[in-house]
């Protein structure tokens, strides 16, 4: 039979300093980001189906953004915030944020005849995988109504919340 248990006993010495670590490799956190905005010489009226091509950029550091296309291609997998903001003049507006050909939201601004522009804004937060592509697209070809000038600006913004990446303690 087992007895009963004993008491604890006295608290060692501490043991010597063991020999140093060899260094890590030093985390650097992801980075996706971009804010384009549409030049004053952008033409339209833009068709449906139509990505609008954001073609003067503000920060592209990644070069995520295409403005050939006006996609963003994502290379870094995790959730990421889009934003659009429109100035809506001479025309209503209605846009898709697209993802992969799929709306996920869409955005509707009415013009009545106002002497001056309106703005529109909307963004979203979506998960993303390598490949994946947002973009912004006219919903009805009608309703264009996208609009720059030198004094009022569209933009469409985009930017990495966190990533997905697990191949380091730092992303996990």
């Amino acid at each position: 039979e087992t007895g009963v248990r004993g008491l604890t006993g006295d608290k060692g010495y501490p043991g010597e300093k063991g020999d140093r670590g060899q260094p890590g490799q030093c985390a650097v956190a992801p980075k996706s980001a971009f804010s384009v905005k549409l030049s004053q010489s952008h033409t339209f009226p833009l068709n449906v189906g139509d990505a609008v091509l954001f073609d003067t950029i503000i920060l592209n550091e990644q070069g995520d953004y295409n403005t050939e296309t006006g996609r963003f291609t994502c290379k870094v997998p995790g959730v990421y915030y889009f934003a659009v903001h429109a100035t809506v003049y001479r025309a209503s507006l209605q846009f898709d944020l697209m993802k992969n050909g799929h709306a996920v939201a869409s955005y509707f601004q009415f013009y009545g005849n106002w002497p001056k522009p309106a703005s529109l804004s909307g963004g979203s937060l979506l998960h993303l995988i390598p490949g994946d592509q947002v973009w912004v697209q006219i919903a009805l070809s009608e309703y264009n109504g996208f609009y720059s000038s030198t004094k009022t600006d569209s933009t469409f913004t985009g930017f990495l919340v966190y990533s997905d990446w697990k191949n380091s303690a730092v992303f996990a």
